[in-house]
Order: structure tokens, then sequence, then C-alpha cells
């Protein structure tokens, strides 16, 4: 794992170490990190809704459609 260094305002030093004391993080390393992972989500879901927004329509979807997703989350694996 590599390191880097990075400098923060003492409000912004002061704000971090209140959310990692608050929120349980062992260090403020874990804390940026879960930040940077929610981050990359945050992008991830935005590229697909774009995607999803700049496809071409598809045909309407029926109640029968939403039924049978419903009872693919269902089924144990």
């Amino acid at each position: 794992m590599g390191t880097m260094n990075i400098s923060l305002p003492d409000t912004l030093r002061a704000f971090v170490e209140k959310q990692v004391s608050a929120r349980g993080y062992g260090t403020s390393s874990e804390y940026v990190r879960e930040l940077i992972r929610k981050e990359q989500d945050r992008q991830q879901l935005r590229t697909l809704l774009l995607e999803g927004a700049s496809s071409e329509p598809t045909a309407p979807v029926s109640t029968e459609y939403f039924e049978g997703l419903r009872e693919r989350v269902r089924k144990p694996r």
C-alpha cells in the first residue's frame, strides 16, 4: 500500500478527527479511504445513470416484468 500525505487547514483536520472518533474509525486514513470509496461508487452510479438516460428507449414494461424481478430477488441462492 502506498502512502500519501495531505495538508489540511486546522478546521478540516479537526473535522476529520471528530469524524474518526464519532464514527468509530481507527485512524484518519480509514476515514479518508471510506470517503474515497463512496466517491468511486457515486461516480460509477452516475456513469450508469447517464448511460441509461442516453440509451435508446425500450418497450414499456408490464406488471409481470416487475413481478418476475421480485421473484428472482426472493429466490434463495
